[in-house]
């Protein structure tokens, strides 16, 4: 049997979160690679299965990135599968949570190669803060966060409208709740929760990434986040679970849960905080080489 766990070009502090995985896959006599999905010359063809795991410069060259998911699925088992890697990554698959009754924060999408009033937009909506963010990004890239109307707004509509030149955009309120409760994500595979974590930023600040100095830390699994989690899984393309999931929520003004990801394509998994779902993981994985 032959894995690939595929991974980018770029130097990252990988090893913390995904060392379990790889100890577990070793303890069950699996061998494992780790080519780079923008690597010239990988014979995807020749593994059994191909999952992508920390593939974390996509965001920056989407179009190449499909195209390597269309080339990869043709030959082998990609995991998640070619319709889930391309449905969720852009952030538009929010629109089909809501649709289905799934909580997220009110969103204003943006096409690209349009212009912005933006106090006009908050004012017709009532609000008085707001983050903007990328249809297509991670790690709170090409992110502005405007606490309040006033001349900020100048410099954040430019923001805007400067990005919309060559991508979507959009535009939520600002719960400002993160600075104080972070972010609390639920991990599942093929759709059954394994643990859960709260992704805590730097004060005064709203990004949990470790990249922007957030810290994360194990959290007993919320009854109500995992119910959540499901039913923003199951809106996902597929008859079949994706093998793994992620699913944030933040907090709005009353304190009610909203998914503000649900991360299907490259999410760092936390097996640092709960090896055993590393475990979970690797079986799953070998189970799909059989299907």
């Amino acid at each position: 049997m032959k894995i690939a766990l595929a991974d980018c070009s770029v130097e990252h502090e990988g090893v913390l979160t995904e060392q379990p995985l790889w100890q577990a896959l070793q303890e069950r006599g699996v061998a494992f690679e780790r080519p780079s999905w923008e690597a010239r010359g990988v014979d995807w063809g020749s593994f059994d299965v191909v999952v992508v795991r920390t593939t974390w410069t996509y965001h920056q060259a989407r179009e190449e990135f499909l195209r390597w998911v269309d080339d990869v699925a043709a030959v082998t088992n990609l995991q998640n599968s070619r319709d889930v890697l391309i449905w969720n990554s852009e952030k538009s698959y929010l629109r089909e949570l809501e649709a289905a009754g799934v909580p997220v924060a009110p969103t204003v999408w943006f096409d690209r190669g349009t212009s912005v009033d933006l106090v006009g937009v908050m004012q017709e909506r009532g609000w008085t803060s707001s983050l903007i963010k990328p249809v297509v990004g991670a790690v709170a890239s090409d992110t502005f966060r405007l606490k309040e109307l006033g001349e900020a707004v100048i410099t954040g509509e430019q923001f805007l409208n400067e990005r919309l030149c060559d991508q979507s955009m959009m535009l939520q309120p600002y719960l400002s709740r993160v600075e104080t409760q972070g972010e609390t994500s639920v991990m599942l595979i093929r759709g059954e929760p394994t643990h859960s974590v709260r992704k805590l930023a730097l004060e005064g600040d709203y990004r949990v990434q470790d990249e922007h100095g957030g810290t994360d830390h194990p959290v007993l699994l919320d009854p109500l986040l995992v119910e959540l989690s499901k039913r923003a899984l199951a809106v996902a393309p597929g008859d079949q679970a994706p093998l793994y999931a992620r699913v944030d929520f933040l907090f709005d003004d009353e304190n009610r849960a909203v998914v503000n990801e649900l991360e299907l394509v490259e999410p760092m998994l936390f097996f640092q905080h709960h090896p055993e779902a590393a475990g979970v993981m690797a079986d799953a994985i070998l189970a799909s080489t059989s299907s």
